[in-house]
């Protein structure tokens, strides 16, 4: 073996400033899957990644040595395989109503998803709030689905990037969480393991994304996208705004009751919601070939006349749910047993959003998670959010919190009124600030 195929090399060239080859890259990844690598070095290796950067050679090297290093799928189909990811934000489902629209268009979604990660809400969380749905599903059914629906909303196999997911950790506890070369290829790697064909990337910023400003997005936007068309994935990104939460509810099953409204071809529900997720299909689709404002129109068309719901049906019966879920789910979703009511205490406009703040909250009811081996209770949230810019009077309600007792609601309800400012009416900015790509 080459001698400089150790952790200890890798580890020394990247204290001494220096990139390291891609093959001891690759070899680092392996280690990472194999164990060859210690929690140590591989400490260390992080931290040194975090110091001294990787470059654009070395975000490629490192994000293809952790795809390679588990299972890599090839679907073969006679359509193109697409897929989108989120950096994350509140409000976030974008997910649950863009797959099963770009299904409907007649693409491959084999969207590989993750849970909650600090204040933000995951997508397999969402899919678990729908009664018998079960995410976690075998390579052979995730094809079968894919195949006979078009999209499949799954969590990654211990087979998908496993070097992922121990470093995945080893950051966690090391401090090196905020690293664009580490969040590069720990994004890329699960995803290009998918086998796509095309990406679009949402990098949200402001208050309630982790990138609070539009330079730290940017510059997370621009590695993304050159890593992955580095890695011979076709791929773009839209920077986008969450200085307000994306839809009108946050939690788990209020967030797939809002989804199911929109794709039930009520549109006024979440308006923003539904134009991003028009502006992700359509850049995806342009990815693919075709004119971008007709795939819009594609996608738009797709979710008004019910076909996106049609699939997100199918989709969730194959993964243990009901299969009437177009016409019961609002019996079928869960509730929490105690609603209260948040109203303001002033008149004004809803000026800005502690985005972050309103997250915690939700955490905070057990809506998500602190610790990895939390569970997660389904039913609680807020809804009922307003807009950024809307006027309010004294006494007009700001937002209704569901929770599992009173005590629970009552503590959760100052968190949300100082979260939600009221005062001038803000400058409102667009929903897609900037396109990378």
């Amino acid at each position: 073996m080459d001698p400089r195929l150790d952790a200890r090399w890798v580890n020394g060239r990247l204290r001494r400033g220096e990139v390291p080859t891609e093959a001891e890259l690759r070899w680092f990844a392996r280690g990472l899957a194999s164990g060859a690598v210690t929690d140590a070095q591989a400490g260390a290796f992080a931290m040194g990644v975090c110091l001294r950067g990787l470059g654009e050679q070395g975000r490629v090297a490192l994000t293809l040595g952790m795809r390679d290093s588990g299972r890599v799928l090839d679907w073969r189909l006679d359509k193109p395989v697409l897929d989108k990811h989120s950096t994350g934000g509140v409000g976030d489902a974008v997910s649950l109503i863009l797959a099963p629209a770009l299904a409907a268009c007649g693409v491959a979604v084999p969207m590989i998803s993750g849970r909650g990660l600090g204040h933000t809400g995951g997508t397999l969380d969402k899919m678990e709030a729908i009664p018998g749905v079960e995410p976690k599903v075998s390579e052979d059914l995730l094809r079968l689905i894919v195949a006979e629906v078009g999209c499949a909303i799954a969590g990654a196999t211990a087979e998908i990037a496993p070097a992922d997911r121990r470093l995945y950790a080893i950051r966690d506890v090391s401090g090196t969480v905020e690293s664009i070369d580490l969040i590069t290829a720990s994004i890329l790697s699960k995803k290009l393991a998918a086998g796509l064909e095309g990406l679009v990337l949402d990098v949200k910023v402001g208050s309630g994304a982790f990138m609070k400003t539009e330079a730290e997005a940017r510059a997370l936007a621009e590695s993304l996208v050159a890593t992955a068309n580095g890695a011979g994935c076709s791929t773009a990104a839209l920077v986008t705004d969450m200085d307000e939460p994306l839809c009108p509810a946050l939690g788990n099953a209020v967030e797939v009751a809002v989804c199911l409204e929109v794709m039930d071809g009520r549109r006024e529900m979440a308006p923003r919601l539904h134009d991003l997720t028009v502006a992700l299909g359509g850049r995806l689709l342009a990815l693919a070939g075709e004119e971008e404002g007709e795939g819009e129109e594609r996608i738009a068309h797709a979710i008004a006349s019910g076909a996106a719901m049609e699939r997100f049906e199918r989709m969730v019966a194959m993964m243990g749910g009901p299969a009437d879920l177009s016409a019961t789910w609002r019996e079928r979703l869960p509730r929490a047993p105690v609603v209260l009511e948040v109203t303001s205490e002033q008149d004004g406009f809803v000026n800005a959003f502690d985005g972050e703040a309103l997250g915690l909250v939700v955490v905070g009811l057990g809506g998500g998670r602190t610790k990895e081996t939390d569970p997660v209770d389904p039913a609680v949230g807020l809804t009922d959010v307003p807009r950024r810019g809307q006027r309010v009077r004294c006494g007009d309600l700001l937002a209704r919190v569901h929770a599992r007792d009173e005590g629970a609601a009552r503590s959760a309800m100052g968190a949300v009124l100082a979260a939600i400012r009221i005062g001038e009416a803000p400058d409102l900015g667009p929903l897609v600030r900037e396109r990378v790509g």
